[in-house]
This record gives structure tokens, sequence and C-alpha cells, in this order.
């Protein structure tokens, strides 16, 4: 036993300043999660009222202290929705239908989730699509060409592309390689 009294919902990872406040102040312990919370990365309303209630803070108290952090503009999940969508689609090539899969997941409003992904058009998701292909289009070279067009068109449907921009995309880099895309099954 250290000699310090420990509470419901401590964890490894709580801060001193934290631990320090009376469990008689729910509403002051939550402002403190959710500041160390935000101090890293933006988070939304959702990972941080899942937070307060990991750590027992009452739902009204939460509430209340989610809704002055939003009123300050400290919690803006549109904000956050835009950003990711941004982050996610240059630095990962993820497409709009991925990209709102993990919006969703990170508790964003549906229409937020429209509206974020909605920056994204189809002729930007297909060039992002084609630089996808051509740098992992190397390393299927000496497969066979049926091999090679799964290959790459399951990349991009994990990344969320839909199935006929894959395929299109893939066949046409096949194609510009010299590669004969002849022969090839529509839904293949």
């Amino acid at each position: 036993m250290t000699g310090r009294t420990e509470w419901p919902g401590d964890s490894p990872d709580s801060s001193r300043a934290e631990k320090e406040l009376s469990p008689q102040d729910p509403a002051e312990r939550a402002r403190a999660i959710c500041l160390r919370l935000l101090t890293g990365t933006p988070r939304t309303r959702r990972q941080l009222a899942d937070a307060l209630r990991k750590r027992e803070i009452p739902d009204d108290i939460a509430d209340e202290v989610l809704a002055r952090f939003e009123d300050v503009g400290l919690i803006d999940d549109a904000a956050f929705a835009d950003a990711w969508v941004e982050s996610r689609h240059h630095g990962r090539g993820l497409a709009r239908r991925a990209l709102a899969r993990e919006l969703r997941t990170k508790g964003i409003d549906p229409g937020l989730v429209q509206e974020a992904v909605n920056q994204l058009d189809s002729e930007q998701e297909e060039v992002t699509a084609r630089e996808l292909v051509e740098r992992k289009l190397r390393a299927t070279r000496g497969l066979e060409r049926d091999r090679r067009l799964r290959r790459l068109a399951g990349m991009l449907a994990r990344k969320g592309y839909p199935e006929g921009m894959a395929l299109r995309v893939v066949r046409q880099a096949l194609e510009e390689e010299g590669e004969s895309t002849d022969g090839l099954e529509e839904g293949y």
C-alpha cells in the first residue's frame, strides 16, 4: 500500500493532477481528465464521454463538463471529422467509405460524417487510388496477370474504394505497363 487513497477508475495512465483532486469533486476530476486527454490529440465528444464513464464520473456531470468544453471550442466533432478525413486520405490513402466507417466508430454524428467525407470528390479519390496502385505495382511484377489484378484491387478494396473504380484503376495501370487485360471478367 502506498499510503495514498486509490479511487475507483484510477489507472496507471491517470495524471497526478487527476489523482490529487478530492473524490467529492467529480466535476473537477472530469475537467482534469478531459484536459489531459485533449492535450495529446484531439478527441471526439464520445471518446471523452467514454473515458469519463470508465473513470466512473456520473453521466450528468460528464454531460455538463462536455457541453462546456464544446461551448468554448475545446471539443469540436465537425473540425475533428474534417481533419481526420484530410489526414487519413492523404496519409493512408483511405477512400470515403473507409473514412466514414472510422468516423462512425469514433462516435461522430452521421450528418457530420457525411459532410466530412464529402470534402473528397470521386476525381480526388481516383487520383489517390492511382497513386496507391503505382506504388504497389512494382511489387507485383512477375506474378500472373489475374493474381496481380486481385492483389492490387484487393488493396484498394481494403482502403474503402468502390469495386468498379478499383478494377478500372488497376486495369489501366496494368495496360500502361504493357500487360494485356483482354479476357478479364468484368466482375473480377
